[in-house]
Formats: structure tokens, C-alpha cells, sequence
């Protein structure tokens, strides 16, 4: 185990003891998936949309996230809304900018609320955070399509720089970067890509880790590597069987997380700014 297992092992216990809230204006698909899977880590899940109310969840939160993948343009007032209380109270905001590229009205939301919000921390795949920062990419629905001249790595760093915010591009291998400092995390299971939401509830499990632990490098790190390694060991547990055992077995393994978790189903490495592993 190097140093960054070490150090990231022990969030993992801290979100289990402290359960905080994560208040999550999410998307219709994946409500249910998302809420069991914070509740299965530890975490408590709040599902708030109403103008009404989103400032006042959203200042008693340990984190927020504001996903997109059912988006109208009331949601995306009330996502600002929301957002903006988080930053008055010192509350992270996070943006899952799902589908940025497949639609004008989409890429133009996610923009928005980077505008007229601090977000801590933006995660998405590889074609969604390109179109935030202008760099056209194929996008299939809501899904990564082809990839584009940089590596994902040197993505996230652009990114990361022209956004001012923590940014998550997942993939076959997962990348986290503040612009300077860039963590790779490999482990997962290509079964994620099968089963609606994994994405969505990685967010959310991003905010419940960065609820409790204020170095959103050290947080992003340490949820990208717990939930890498859930699905690993759900993947194991579940072979030859299909999407819908493995989705089970995943909330079971996200349920039966410990600090020692990490080894043989997940690694860290550290790599140069602009991508190069060192």
C-alpha cells in the first residue's frame, strides 16, 4: 500500500462515522440507484428539487451535487439556487455535466452554473468535460463516444485550469486533478458501463467523501478508489452473470467497504501535470 492508499483508506471510515448528508438534485433515471448506493456507503442521501426549499437543504448539506441528465430550465434555476446557498455556507458543490456536447441547451446549463456557482469539483466522462472547456468530442447520448487529440489526463488538467475547480474524468482508468497535482486510479469494472447511473451515484459518492475531508484531491482520490474497488469485487462475486447481479452485488460491496478495501482491487499512481506517469 503507498502512501496515497494509506492516507485515503482512512476517509472511508470517517464517512461511515459521521454519515453525511448529501443533498443531490439528480436526474429521474437514477433517484432510487443513488440513494441506495450513498445509504449502502454510509452516507444519507437527500433528494431536494423544490425552489422552495433547495437553498435551506443545501446550507445544512455536507456536500452538494447538481446532475443534469434530466435537466429543464426550472431545475437549472433551482440548481443555481441551491448552489449558491452551498457557497455562502461553505458547502462543496459538486457537477455531474451529464450529456454536455449531445445538445446546445445541455453544454450552455452545465457553462451556466459554472458561471454563477462555485463548483468544487466537476466529474465527468471524457466528451462531457471537453465540451465544457470548447474542445469538441463525440458524445452518444449521454455517453462517451470517440476521444480527442489529448489524453484524457492532459484533459483534465486544461480543464482543471481553465474552470478554477477539481476536476474527474472517469474511464477505463479514472483521472483527478486540481491543474497542478494529477491522481490515476485504476481498478473498476467495465460492468459499470451497463448498469444506468454508475456515473451519476460516482458523484454522489465524490460528495460524501468530500464532505468529510476538505483536500477535495485527497476525497476525489480516495471515492474514485473505494468505488473502484467495490465494483471490482462485485464484478469478481458476480461473473458470468450478468448486469443485473452485478448491480446488486455492488451495492452489497459498497455496504461491506473497509479501509483495507483498496488492496488488489484498486491503485493509485501519480502522474505529471501534463499526463506523463513519473
Amino acid at each position: 500500500m503507498n502512501i496515497w492508499e494509506k492516507e485515503v483508506s482512512a476517509l472511508l471510515s470517517k464517512v461511515q462515522q459521521t454519515s453525511p448528508l448529501v443533498h443531490n438534485m439528480t436526474n429521474v433515471v437514477v433517484t432510487n440507484f443513488t440513494a441506495n448506493g450513498l445509504y449502502a456507503l454510509g452516507a444519507s442521501p437527500v433528494m431536494a428539487y423544490a425552489p422552495e426549499e433547495v437553498a435551506d437543504m443545501a446550507a445544512i448539506a455536507g456536500a452538494v451535487v447538481l446532475n443534469i441528465g434530466t435537466l429543464n430550465r426550472e431545475l437549472v434555476d433551482a440548481m443555481i439556487t441551491a448552489g449558491q446557498s452551498a457557497n455562502a455556507h461553505g458547502v462543496p458543490v459538486l457537477l455531474d455535466p451529464v450529456g454536455a456536447g449531445a445538445t446546445r441547451f445541455r453544454t450552455e446549463s452545465a457553462q451556466r452554473i459554472l458561471r454563477e456557482v462555485k463548483v468544487s469539483l466537476v466529474r465527468g466522462n471524457a466528451a462531457e468535460v471537453a465540451h465544457l472547456v470548447g474542445e469538441a468530442r463525440e458524445i452518444k447520448g449521454v455517453d462517451a463516444g470517440s476521444s480527442g487529440d489529448l489524453s484524457n489526463a492532459e484533459l483534465a488538467v486544461r480543464a482543471a485550469r481553465e474552470l478554477d475547480t477539481m476536476v474527474v474524468i472517469t474511464g477505463k482508468e479514472d483521472v483527478i486533478t486540481d491543474g497542478t497535482d494529477v491522481r490515476i486510479i485504476t481498478g473498476g469494472h467495465a460492468l459499470l458501463t451497463k448498469v444506468t447511473g454508475a456515473g451519476c451515484l460516482l458523484t454522489s459518492v465524490l460528495g460524501a467523501f468530500a464532505a468529510v475531508e476538505s483536500n477535495l484531491l485527497l476525497a476525489g482520490t480516495a471515492g474514485l478508489a473505494f468505488y473502484g474497488a467495490a465494483a471490482s469485487r462485485a464484478a469478481e462475486r458476480t461473473a458470468d452473470l450478468g448486469p443485473g447481479s452485478f448491480q446488486n452485488a455492488f451495492l452489497d460491496e459498497l455496504s461491506k467497504l473497509h479501509p483495507g478495501s483498496l488492496q488488489g482491487y484498486a491503485a493509485i499512481r501519480e502522474a505529471a501535470a501534463a499526463g506523463g506517469a513519473r
